[in-house]
């Protein structure tokens, strides 16, 4: 560590700041080994994980000399429903040359969001509706002529620019392409249940990410109507059971390649399906962490680091071990965003903007802590100048690159890579930009109200063993590690590449929290007219 620490010191010395210091990953590793124990129980909101990990971030911030960021307190209440669904038996799907029956976990998944003791479809007509978008702007429209009222959609995961790169954004996914847009469209018009084909490379991981998710309960936001507005039935099957769908149907498998042409029209499958879903319900408040370093003469805007706090929790055991620790995702970033407000705080020079450090609940659960934040933001959003955030760095050491998600969305982007250049490194854009990944973390919500937001990955191109060689260990722990038990902080991590990324954000934010001048949203992306919109009323 001696010697890392002269290195970075040495090398990375326009990252620190006018009191000469800079960020040693010490703290980072003392909170990653607390935060990523089996004792904290996987940190999943309702559980005494939940508990243990609030308690030591506030106890943490307090003890770095940050004030509490909700008034005079450091937490944010955010009410939610936990929602754990049982369906009664298998999905069976009948029609006229029989029937097939798809096995909870192994073939299907299901659950529902509305707050009801028990929900089910009957004899509801399945329709394949190819990708399940309505997009006026790309000129396509899944459901065009079709009422989906009391019906059961089957739809593709990703959107058609994946095996058609003059389709939408090409192999870069839009909103359009992610799993909850296909939910939220389903809902909008009128279906009662929505199922999802699941294909590893188009949803960027394996079923077994799908069965992990489903086995537990799921958190969502409580809301005035209980749900009632979103689809009773939400669920995903394999694409062997797709397969096997269409086989009962009649109805050639070629249907998964002609979705992706323009003029595709949805199919009536002529088969019926039924399902009872039985529900524990609890409604409980679940708590964002903030902490505030008030700024000197520009105190009133506002610079926001974020990370989530929460992970799995307990779940099916893999190998004997059914604690999902998560020790990348995101211990990693919750350990990084203390390590942050340590050093901020103990800057000389304090800065000119006020620095927001905000820990968040429920990302595992579909965002839901930055979601209330967002929308329920303690500091008013036109005077937030830019959110930075972090989730899931991954121990491969140092890198030559580091990966900027969503590329070409905003001019945090241009602070990033002067930055990395002055680390010697590059910036360069997903090298999987189907995953959509930049619609997969917190600081997706703050772009949807309009707040430049930036989100980095850690880069593959390894110092020490080159980029083919990184590329395996990323994909080595997307198989065997993300969402699983096995995402363990162990001593034998390399941090080096770590300490550089979380020096960089460091570099950005002093810079932005020093200066008069406001980032923006760069010319075409749908984040812009937001913005725009909500400057022109200051």
């Amino acid at each position: 560590m001696r010697l890392l620490l002269l290195f970075l010191l040495a090398t990375n010395y326009a990252f620190a700041t006018a009191d000469s210091m800079a960020i040693t990953g010490k703290a980072f590793v003392r909170h990653i080994q607390i935060l990523a124990s089996d004792a904290f129980e996987g940190r999943k909101p309702f559980t005494d994980g939940e508990k243990k990990t609030v308690a030591y971030l506030k106890t943490e911030f307090q003890k770095a000399g940050l004030q509490p960021g909700n008034g005079k307190s450091y937490f944010q209440d955010v009410p939610m429903v936990n929602i754990a669904s049982t369906p009664a038996g298998p999905l069976i799907l009948k029609g006229k040359n029989g029937t097939v029956s798809l096995t909870n976990l192994t073939d299907y998944v299901a659950t529902t969001p509305q707050v009801e003791n028990q929900v089910k479809i009957t004899d509801s007509e399945l329709v394949f509706a190819g990708y399940g978008i309505v997009a006026p702007e790309y000129n396509w429209n899944d459901y065009a002529g079709l009422d989906v009222k009391g019906k059961t959609v089957v739809v593709m995961v990703n959107d058609p620019g994946l095996v058609d790169s003059t389709l939408f954004k090409g192999n870069t996914m839009t909103y359009y392409g992610r799993w909850t847009y296909k939910y939220e469209e389903a809902a909008r018009q009128g279906a009662a249940g929505v199922l999802i084909v699941h294909e590893s490379k188009a949803a960027s991981y394996g079923w077994s990410v799908i069965r992990s998710s489903f086995s537990k309960s799921k958190l969502y936001l409580q809301a005035a109507d209980n749900n009632k507005s979103r689809v009773p039935v939400e669920g995903w099957i394999t694409l062997d059971a797709a397969k096997s769908l269409f086989k009962l149907a009649g109805v050639s498998p070629e249907l998964f390649r002609e979705a992706g042409i323009r003029g595709f029209k949805p199919v009536k499958l002529g088969v019926t399906t039924s399902l009872v879903i039985n529900n524990k319900i609890t409604k409980s408040t679940s708590q964002n962490v903030l902490a505030l370093l008030p700024g000197t003469d520009r105190k009133n805007e506002y610079i926001i680091y974020t990370s989530h706090w929460d992970h799995l929790g307990k779940g099916e055991a893999i190998k004997g071990d059914s604690i999902y620790n998560g020790a990348s995702d995101n211990a990693s970033g919750t350990a990084a965003l203390l390590e942050l407000a340590e050093t901020f705080a103990k800057l000389k020079k304090k800065p000119s903007r006020s620095i927001l450090f905000l820990a968040v609940t429920a990302e595992e659960q579909g965002l839901l802590g930055s979601e209330y934040y967002a929308t329920h933001p303690v500091f008013p959003l036109d005077k937030t100048v830019a959110n930075i955030n972090m989730d899931a760095f991954i121990p491969v050491g140092r890198t030559k690159d580091v990966v900027l998600v969503g590329r070409g969305q905003s001019d945090l982007e241009d602070y990033a890579e002067a930055a990395a250049a002055k680390q010697g490194r590059a910036i360069r854009g997903d090298f999987n930009p189907s995953a959509g990944s930049y619609f997969r973390s917190d600081h997706f919500n703050f772009a949807k109200v309009g707040v430049p937001a930036l989100y980095l990955k850690t880069g593959v191109n390894s110092v020490k063993n080159g980029e083919a060689w990184g590329k395996a260990q990323l994909e080595e722990h997307n198989l065997n590690r993300y969402h699983a038990p096995s995402d363990e902080y162990s001593a034998s991590w390399d941090l080096s590449g770590i300490i550089e990324d979380m020096n960089l954000l460091f570099a950005v934010g002093y810079r932005l929290s020093n200066e008069s001048t406001w980032p923006g949203w760069k010319t075409g992306s749908e984040f812009k007219a937001v913005r725009d919109k909500a400057m022109k009323k200051k």
